[in-house]
């Protein structure tokens, strides 16, 4: 095959160590294709879900960036470090007195909408510059809060000062600030001593190939269609007349028996995926064709 013929969804678990660059880099000499690209950047110290598009694919990946994400976190408690997590300097050392049903009652606030602060540790620029340069010159700068939302946090195992928790949450949560934000809630601090993510929307860690086992061999036998990237939308399936249309860029009626929603995925009547369309008008324009 050609480099323009191949091209899907990779759902790699990620090892502890690299980066997600680093990930994308080694799949790039694997596969021997240079568009590669990942959704969601996992820090060097984490594992598991990491989501990545070759070829055509990653004109989908800003689909996945936005999917709710799952992890396993465990939570040191009693300290307080600079990153937030077991990378950086300890800065603060207390003893931990709190019971399992103290920790238990400060996790509710947690739940649901709420704000976080970005550790300065983080890729967010100020004024082109990523904080976590400022970061590193001892500088800290005033963050502005964000709007994010926990759909789950659930104490997992209970063994003081480690915890760990299954928490579900929307894209752009900072599992560090969270960590950091719980312990400052119980007084004792705490800090992110170990992250796994276990999926990004509907894609698992149980369905991930370990990156270490990925070789020049295997890779397209663990490859997954693109339309992977967009299985959250609702689906429309047309006739082939509506499908040239819309592949040619044509607007198509949308009728009452459509789904109910702003962007769907297209379907031909082979049962293939030809693209993206969304609503203008009361009509179905393309927005990201694919045939």
């Amino acid at each position: 095959m050609v480099e323009k013929q191949i091209t899907g969804i990779l759902n790699i678990d990620k090892p502890a160590g690299p980066t997600s660059h680093d990930v994308v880099h080694r799949v790039r000499q694997i596969t021997g294709i240079r568009r590669v690209g990942h959704a969601g950047t996992l820090d060097p110290l984490a594992t598991g879900v990491l989501i990545l598009a070759a070829g055509r694919a990653t004109r989908l990946l800003e689909y996945i960036v936005g999917q709710p994400k799952t992890y396993w976190a465990q939570l040191h408690l009693g300290q307080t470090t600079t990153t937030y997590d077991a990378e950086g300097e300890i800065i603060t050392d207390l003893p931990v007195t709190v019971s399992e049903a103290e920790f238990q009652a400060a996790l509710p606030p947690f739940r649901g909408d709420i704000t976080q602060i970005p550790p300065m540790y983080s890729a967010i620029k100020r004024e082109g510059k990523p904080l976590y340069e400022l970061a590193r010159q001892g500088m800290e700068v005033e963050r502005p809060s964000r709007p994010v939302t926990i759909y789950t946090l659930e104490l997992l195992h209970w063994s003081p000062p480690l915890v760990a928790l299954r928490v579900s949450c929307s894209a752009g949560t900072y599992i560090r600030s969270l960590a950091h934000d719980v312990g400052a809630a119980l007084g004792c601090g705490a800090y992110l001593a170990g992250l796994r993510r276990t999926a990004v929307g509907t894609l698992t860690a149980d369905s991930a190939i370990n990156l270490e086992s990925l070789t020049t061999e295997n890779w397209t036998a663990h490859l997954l269609p693109p339309d992977s990237a967009v299985v959250h939308l609702p689906r429309l399936d047309v006739d082939a007349e509506t499908a040239g249309r819309l592949s040619n860029g044509q607007r198509i009626p949308r009728t009452p028996d459509h789904p109910a929603a702003d962007l769907v995925r297209v379907y031909n009547p082979a049962g293939e995926f030809i693209g993206l369309v969304t609503t203008r008008e009361n009509q179905w324009q393309p927005r990201k064709m694919w045939r």
